[in-house]
């Protein structure tokens, strides 16, 4: 079954009940049973929902894995991955990463005895000194968040491999239509399915998918334990969102493109950040292991300060100054103020999150509107 047609059919039936095309929202908390323990699969909700099993299944297939697990945000699901680990692991991370993953590894894992190492990744081979007895996970997000960095995950794989650890790979930025990280060699993949999966900014969920039985297992029971699961409307807006992924992620990666190359032609604008330039680092590994460039820009004013980036943020008109991405519409924000705050200063400037920095999520608009609505704020 091809791409474009899983998103609608994959891991996906009709409902037993009364053959409803689209999977119903099993609004409930519990399931009779004829007899104790005897039960059609579901006993309670938090360890399973017929709605939220639907989702799982649609997140498998989009992703080429075995098992889906959905929660109750994207940090949630990291927190699942994360209680894998034991006090006294190692984690070997990217350096340029979601503020929030940032901030749930050190301010809460940290304290429970896990090492962080945030390295650049863009040489894989970096990772390497690294890398000790202690080591249990490598984290990876490509394209990064906000610099559009690019991973050579299938490189990322044969180190995780040889030296026998976990590689995760955040796969939100990319989603399944343009990269697929267990075809690459990862062990997990994680989306916050807030963003392109879900599509269209109303829905709040998180996801991992695996191939592993046994990896699969662990997650599952820490996803019953821990309790930080999606109740069955959200994953009902998921699955709707899933079902046009494709179609949107096509217009997505149009309109960044031609976004991108206004931008990089503005005089007033120093630099953009988007792996389709062919002089963007590591665009030939963004050619070889994604079928896109997608639809997430950051760019830095030629001015180079706070005050230059707020002024373009405030004059847009089209593109609304929030946080978040991945919706149908186009979104503006402020990577030091806003989604990487948290991210001490010295941090953020070791790896490019700069005062002037303004990241772009390109939506489905009319893309000459989108356009005009830079020049007018950029000038």
């Amino acid at each position: 079954m091809k791409f474009n047609t899983k998103t609608i059919h994959g891991g996906q039936q009709l409902d037993p009940a009364y053959g409803a095309v689209m999977p119903p929202i099993y609004q409930t908390t519990t399931y009779a049973q004829s007899s104790p323990g005897q039960h059609q699969g579901f006993e309670y909700s938090r360890s399973h929902n017929p709605t939220r099993s639907a989702l799982e299944n649609a997140l498998a297939s989009i992703e080429n894995g075995s098992y889906g697990l959905a929660f109750g945000s994207g940090l949630a699901a990291i927190d699942a991955v994360m209680k894998l680990l034991k006090p006294g692991d190692e984690v070997i991370s990217t350096n340029d990463l979601y503020g929030g993953t940032y901030r749930l590894f050190t301010r809460i894992f940290e304290d429970f005895g896990i090492k962080f190492h945030f390295v650049g990744m863009e040489n894989v081979h970096q990772i390497e000194q690294f890398i000790n007895d202690n080591t249990a996970l490598i984290w990876a997000e490509t394209p990064t968040n906000p610099m559009m960095n690019i991973i050579d995950i299938q490189a990322l794989s044969k180190i995780a491999k040889k030296n026998k650890v976990w590689l995760a790979v955040d796969n939100t930025f990319a989603t399944p239509y343009l990269q697929q990280p267990l075809d690459l060699g990862a062990d997990i993949v994680m989306h916050s399915a807030t963003k392109y999966l879900g599509g269209h900014s109303d829905v709040v969920l998180g996801a991992l998918v695996v191939k592993e039985k046994s990896l699969a297992d662990r997650l599952y029971f820490i996803q019953n334990a821990s309790g930080a699961i999606c109740g069955p409307q959200d994953c009902f807006l998921v699955l709707r969102g899933i079902k046009t992924l494709h179609v949107r992620m096509q217009r997505h990666c149009e309109n960044g493109e031609a976004v991108a190359n206004y931008l990089k032609s503005n005089a007033k604008v120093a630099k953009v950040y988007w792996p389709g330039f062919i002089d963007h680092p590591n665009h030939h590994i963004a050619k070889e292991q994604m079928n896109g460039y997608g639809g997430m820009i950051s760019f830095s004013t030629k001015q180079d300060t706070s005050a230059s980036a707020v002024s373009i943020l405030e004059k847009l008109k089209v593109f609304t100054l929030a946080e978040s991405l991945g919706g149908v519409e186009s979104l503006a924000g402020h990577p030091a103020t806003m989604t990487h705050a948290s991210i001490p200063y010295e941090e953020r400037q070791k790896i490019g999150v700069t005062d002037s920095l303004i990241r772009l999520s390109v939506g489905i608009e009319d893309v000459t509107d989108l356009i005009e609505d830079l020049k007018n704020a950029i000038g």
